[in-house]
């Protein structure tokens, strides 16, 4: 009898570790996750929503590319501080995206390592045979598939927001020398060189997030982030209803207006100008500057 007791008690004990184990696998998605991902944008001195040669929008360019371990996206901010010098800003920025987005195109780039694309890239701008001379901010996101992991480097005051349940679950951090003035990448001509700010791609800001089905991800260039607070951004993104194409298509398009609107509000108290507060100097209005917002839904992949 205590025989049976006992075969009973490890027959009952199997069950359950049985149970626990086929309990946990359940929780564990096994499927893989893409970003279905919408641009919309604004130049500062151009058209509305009128895109330069390659994905710019002003002095500021992106990319959005697809691999088969990972999505990745990125915005940059070319310093228009160049225009003085003769130099278009937008080359700068333009040429960093696109090298990025060959990047990844060819698989030469390791999901859980953003800052290796960012470095990658800037070393291939340097040893261009033509000249490149500029300077950008600079902001890379990605989805790693299988591990549902996003991550993400930052360099600079372009950035991106997760939104989950209408709530900001995960951001990235601005990085600044002082005021207006952010880490950048940079390439000077030789007497310029120390003069010009330039900092290392290894300074960018880096970080690493479970993402979920359904989860939001805005990446924009400080035109957005310096023109709408948090609160503003979250009422538009209410309006998106599902995860298709022409909804986030839509949602982006409405978020970078509302922006490119407030920039030119003389009267309006905007992030960029209370943080000009903050720093003693008595600014109002928006800030009138290029602006491009990369919108995201984390959805099941579809080949």
């Amino acid at each position: 009898c205590r025989a049976a007791r006992a075969m009973f008690s490890v027959l009952s004990y199997g069950r359950l570790v049985a149970r626990a184990v086929l309990g946990g696998l359940s929780q564990t998605d096994s499927r893989d996750y893409s970003l279905v991902t919408a641009s919309c944008g604004f130049g500062k001195d151009f058209r509305k929503g009128i895109l330069k040669k390659g994905m710019c929008y002003g002095d500021d360019a992106c990319f959005v590319a697809r691999h088969r371990s990972a999505d990745v996206l990125g915005v940059a901010d070319g310093v228009g501080g160049w225009r003085d010098y003769g130099v278009d800003p937008s080359q700068f920025s333009g040429t960093l995206m696109r090298t990025c987005e060959r990047l990844v195109k060819e698989g030469r780039f390791i999901p859980s390592n953003p800052i290796g694309i960012l470095t990658t890239s800037y070393c291939e701008l340097l040893q261009n045979k033509v000249p490149l001379l500029g300077s950008s901010t600079a902001c890379i996101v990605v989805l790693d598939r299988t591990s549902h992991r996003l991550h993400t480097a930052n360099l600079g005051d372009s950035g991106f927001l997760v939104v989950r349940g209408g709530e900001v679950v995960h951001r990235s951090d601005e990085q600044q020398h002082y005021f207006n003035t952010p880490f950048q990448l940079s390439i000077a001509p030789p007497e310029a060189e120390g003069v010009v700010l330039s900092d290392s791609p290894d300074a960018a800001d880096s970080t690493t997030f479970d993402v979920q089905l359904g989860d939001i991800i805005l990446t924009a260039t400080d035109g957005l982030f310096d023109n709408m607070p948090d609160y503003m951004i979250l009422q538009e993104l209410k309006k998106l209803k599902n995860s298709n194409y022409e909804s986030i298509q839509q949602t982006a398009r409405s978020i970078a207006e509302q922006a490119h609107e407030l920039a030119y509000d003389p009267t309006y108290m905007s992030p960029f100008a209370q943080f000009a507060c903050d720093n003693g100097l008595n600014v109002r209005g928006g800030k009138p500057d290029d602006i491009t917002v990369l919108l995201s839904i984390v959805a099941e992949y579809t080949d």
